[in-house]
């Protein structure tokens, strides 16, 4: 387990923005990636996608790396900000906007608050 969790440290600290998720940003394979993909794409967030399906010791790996059950799992900066229900609420919340701002991380503002007045 030590290879995935090496190649899952190198993932996460040499992208700006990383998303294990099941399938890929075009092409997710649930509903939950799906759902987190679809907002990242929408606001224009430039990530790396890492497809779970294609590895099970990544699959497992990031679980145990992040102390974290569920797939998909959001980083940025190297840090672990959560799955699918916490990226859902901080993107309502506008908290996604602040941490992308702090940690230098561009985005479409505009499409944002679109997706906040769309579920308001």
């Amino acid at each position: 387990m030590s290879d995935a969790n090496t190649q899952i440290k190198d993932t996460v600290t040499s992208n700006d923005v990383v998303l294990f998720m099941k399938g890929t940003s075009s092409m997710p394979q649930c509903g939950f990636s799906s759902k987190v993909a679809g907002v990242l794409n929408y606001m224009g967030v430039q990530y790396k996608d890492v497809n779970v399906l294609e590895d099970d010791g990544i699959r497992q790996g990031i679980k145990e790396y992040s102390d974290w059950p569920t797939i998909p799992q959001l980083y940025v900066k190297g840090e672990f900000v959560g799955g699918c229900d916490i990226i859902t609420e901080m993107t309502l919340s506008g908290e996604l906007d602040t941490l992308l701002e702090q940690n230098g991380v561009s985005f479409d503002k505009d499409a944002a608050n679109k997706i906040r007045e769309h579920n308001s």
